[in-house]
């Protein structure tokens, strides 16, 4: 796969095959690419924990909030939802400034799982207290990211934003919309 479509097939798709099973060395291998990425003065700070099963999925989606442009969208109905996750945790014995390595990693994770005909979303609005309960997850860790991911089930189509409306939308065939700013408008001359 060219780059071009590797970042442009890489969105946040929230609607996924849920009967589509997701190896765990598959898993493996994307953090494997995260840990190759750059880390803020090379502390490499961050830990990742994996989920596959269908059990854990059920556990951690509670603990997950979907498409905030999308009030009146609960989130992928079952059948539709995450077969797995990878956490991203933030290891405070070794910083507790976690800056934009998550970042990093996430999108490291998410360009690996497009490679790999996958797509996912990244989640930080977290219930995180529930997710660490749930998860058991010690206080050690800061819980930074969720990254959900599956085999996508709905198109998301990239279009030029309209009177500055940067809020992603649906259409009536459930067509994911997301409108980017043009080319010409990020590069300033100053």
């Amino acid at each position: 796969m060219e780059f071009n479509e590797l970042i442009t097939r890489c969105r946040s798709y929230r609607r996924f095959d849920e009967s589509y099973r997701i190896d765990h060395e598959l898993l493996i291998k994307l953090i494997g690419y995260a840990r190759l990425s750059a880390s803020a003065a090379n502390r490499q700070p961050l830990k990742y924990l994996i989920y596959n099963s269908p059990e854990d999925c059920e556990r951690i989606f509670p603990c997950t909030a979907w498409a905030g442009y999308l009030p009146d969208w609960p989130g992928p109905e079952p059948g539709e939802r995450p077969a797995a996750y990878i956490i991203i945790l933030g290891d405070r014995t070794i910083t507790e400034s976690f800056g934009i390595d998550p970042g990093i990693a996430a999108q490291t994770i998410m360009l690996g799982a497009v490679e790999a005909g996958l797509g996912g979303c990244m989640i930080a609005s977290i219930e995180k207290e529930q997710l660490r309960n749930e998860l058991k997850i010690p206080q050690t860790y800061e819980i930074l990211l969720v990254i959900a991911l599956g085999k996508p089930v709905e198109k998301v189509v990239i279009e030029d934003i309209k009177n500055d409306d940067v809020k992603y939308w649906r259409d009536e065939n459930r067509v994911h919309h997301v409108p980017k700013r043009p080319l010409n408008e990020l590069i300033l001359k100053l």
